[in-house]
């Protein structure tokens, strides 16, 4: 493979992994369920959660991020290996929020991911989450108030 397609790919597939963040974090489920390939998954197994195709794997994320407060979640790039017109890799997580029925949650945890290159560029043709770490501790902070909502001491 030329070396600039073997860079321009891991580009690309960085980019891709950090949409992924990104479009879950604001909400953008369209943008987030594009991301996959038309039979792509999305595999939460301790939690039994599976989202096989884009118009359920939308579903599933605008369901899931309608049970949170707030939720913050940041990845950090892993393992990434090409070969051709598919790929591998793994991104590390650290996630936490709290729900709406006032339960924390904290994580630290892996995706585990399969890429297809596409007409459109990478996808996502399968993506499973593992959780090495969870706490269910009280979070102390909450998210800060909207401008213009502070009281003057």
């Amino acid at each position: 493979m030329d070396h600039f397609q073997a860079v321009a790919d891991r580009v690309e597939l960085e980019a891709l992994r950090a949409e992924f963040t990104d479009a879950g974090m604001t909400h953008d489920y369209d943008r987030f369920a594009s991301l996959f390939t038309r039979d792509g998954a999305w595999r939460i197994p301790h939690a039994g959660i599976e989202f096989v195709g884009r118009e359920t794997i939308r579903a599933g994320i605008e369901r899931a991020q309608a049970r949170w407060e707030f939720f913050v979640q940041t990845v950090h790039p892993g393992a990434l290996r090409i070969d051709g017109d598919t790929a591998t890799g793994r991104v590390f997580v650290v996630e936490f929020g709290r729900l709406h029925d006032g339960a924390s949650h904290a994580n630290h945890a892996l995706y585990h991911d399969r890429y297809r290159r596409s007409p459109d560029g990478w996808k996502f043709v399968e993506r499973v989450y593992e959780v090495r770490y969870v706490d269910s501790t009280p979070l102390p902070g909450s998210p800060p108030r909207p401008a213009g909502s502070l009281v003057d001491p």
